[in-house]
């Protein structure tokens, strides 16, 4: 048995039974998914299944075959599914193909084949409805590219000011920590100022108003900077009668420290004096010293724990920047992972159209227009093993053309032989396929057929014709890409081609049909 390929990455499970416009019989059925046949094969109990699930199942190793156990025919070593053991049944693939199937999704029309479904419309129909790789937003195909550019949640948008990256749904966290985002001073009017200058402006701005710095001792004032200076020189007096109670306060609390009893309050005077020693004036201007080197020294790490506290400020939103950008950036990062993959997609698509293009120019190299068609097969042996084996059960022919617009046929067969021919003939089938140009032609295909191994002596060729069935479906127009193939199952005894056959030389040989275009 052929091994099956391991890749199969791009693989689908089974194609839904809706797809179908007909009732689906069963062998269409793969036995795991239970949806019809994508890319089948064959396990050696006969089962079929979807390439995709086949995989799955022996993923982890052999597994039994349930549908075997449902059938109650179960038997081992038969009944085990080995990828080894498994081989593409490209017979099923083929019938399957041609079944005539239509659109699920709403508001579409299209109908054809499963394998025009599969090849043309699935995936592409405009009236599927996908999920948005950013905003996993359920969206039709079609409105795809405006959903990108105008509608998604999380679309991909540039800062106009900074021009950092970022979605749309953060446009405004980012607005309110942007370095340059223009701010507007309602003191002098000044627009378009960019945030990481508007502190200094603020500090030089001749109408900006602020506090007065002795606003913590009681001072309402609120002044332009420009008049700082006007302020202080005006209110000095003032300013003095608001620090009075303060230095006082801390006098009374150094007094209180030095012992009870000794000073006391003159409450007439606001001056404090000794009650019974009198007045020492010595000692009074000492502390009243102290307590103001005090409050200096109390001013100092109050402005200092003020500069702490901006810089503190100042970092935490600098650290909230780059911890955004970073988001931003891991975003952009999965961005280009996504855009690489579609690329690698892309680039096997290419891979694929490029081998269809190749097979279509080894089938025109080989074409004919007359009805005459020689089909040489080199390396016979091994492609006769490989018949045995399994693996190739079957080959086909290029296509050859009755005339430059006529029928479009090619030829079937089968190394090892076909049905009652199989293990001991060669059988050779010929198959009516879909033309450019078949609805200008006669149905049923009705001229006569003459297929030919050719003795490459020239003396006795093996030589079966015969008329074809016009009631059979393998010779009405063709719906599919290719017609069930008729023909000659017992063409040649495979003992002709033992020994020294005239037949087979060099490891090759010839086989000639020959299409009557009488009456055509």
């Amino acid at each position: 048995m052929a091994r099956i390929s391991l890749d199969c990455s791009n693989s689908l499970p089974g194609i839904p039974l809706s797809v179908l416009s007909v009732p689906m019989e069963n062998k269409y059925k793969c036995q795991q998914c239970l949806q019809v046949l994508r890319k089948p094969v064959q396990a050696q109990c006969g089962h079929r299944f979807c390439v995709h699930c086949f995989k799955q199942l022996t993923s982890s190793g052999p597994k039994p075959c349930e549908a075997c156990r449902q059938e109650e025919i179960y038997e081992e070593p038969i009944s085990i599914l080995n990828c080894n053991e498994a081989f593409p049944d490209n017979a099923a693939g083929r019938e399957i193909a041609s079944l005539p199937a239509r659109c699920l999704n709403q508001g579409c029309k299209w109908t054809g084949s499963i394998k025009e479904y599969e090849a043309q419309h699935e995936g592409h129909c405009e009236f599927e409805r996908i999920r948005c790789e950013a905003c996993q937003t359920l969206i039709l195909r079609t409105e795809k590219d405006r959903h990108n550019e105008r509608e998604c949640e999380v679309r991909t948008l540039n800062c106009k000011y900074c021009k950092m990256t970022f979605n749309f749904k953060d446009i405004k966290a980012h607005d309110e920590i942007c370095l340059k985002f223009p701010l507007h001073c309602k003191d002098c009017g000044r627009k378009k100022i960019p945030r990481e200058k508007f502190s200094d402006h603020s500090k030089s701005c001749g109408m900006s108003k602020s506090a007065c710095p002795f606003s913590e001792v009681g001072c309402k004032s609120v002044i332009e900077n420009g008049k700082l200076s006007d302020h202080e020189h005006s209110s000095t007096m003032e300013h003095l009668r608001l620090l009075l109670p303060m230095v006082l306060s801390m006098a009374r609390t150094r007094a209180d420290a030095a012992g009870p009893g000794e000073w006391q309050e003159d409450s007439g005077l606001g001056l404090y004096r000794a009650p019974e020693e009198g007045v020492n004036m010595g000692a009074g201007a000492a502390a009243a010293a102290q307590s103001v080197d005090l409050e200096k020294k109390v001013n100092a790490l109050e402005n200092i724990v003020c500069v702490l506290n901006r810089e503190v400020e100042r970092s935490s939103v600098t650290l909230e920047a780059f911890s955004h950008q970073h988001r931003l950036d891991q975003e952009k990062i999965e961005n280009l992972s996504n855009k690489v993959r579609q690329l690698e997609r892309t680039v096997t698509m290419r891979d694929l159209q490029l081998s269809e293009t190749e097979q279509i120019y080894k089938e025109l190299q080989f074409c004919t227009y007359d009805g005459i068609f020689v089909w040489k097969i080199s390396e016979f042996s091994r492609r006769r093993q490989d018949a045995v084996a399994g693996r190739a059960p079957a080959m086909f022919s290029p296509a050859f053309y009755s005339s430059k617009y006529g029928y479009k046929m090619c030829l079937r067969l089968y190394l090892n032989g076909d049905g009652t021919g199989r293990g001991t003939h060669l059988s050779l089938f010929f198959v009516v396929m879909r033309g450019k140009c078949d609805a200008l032609l006669k149905w049923p295909f009705s001229q006569k057929v003459t297929l030919m191994l050719l003795d490459q002596n020239n003396r006795e060729h093996i030589i079966d014709a015969f008329r074809p069935d016009v009631t059979s479906t393998s010779f009405q127009q063709p719906i599919s890409e290719m017609n069930i193939a008729s023909g000659c199952p017992l063409f040649c005894p495979l003992a002709k081609l033992a020994g020294k056959s005239p037949y087979l030389r060099d490891d090759t040989i010839f086989i000639k049909a020959i299409v009557d275009l009488t009456g055509l």
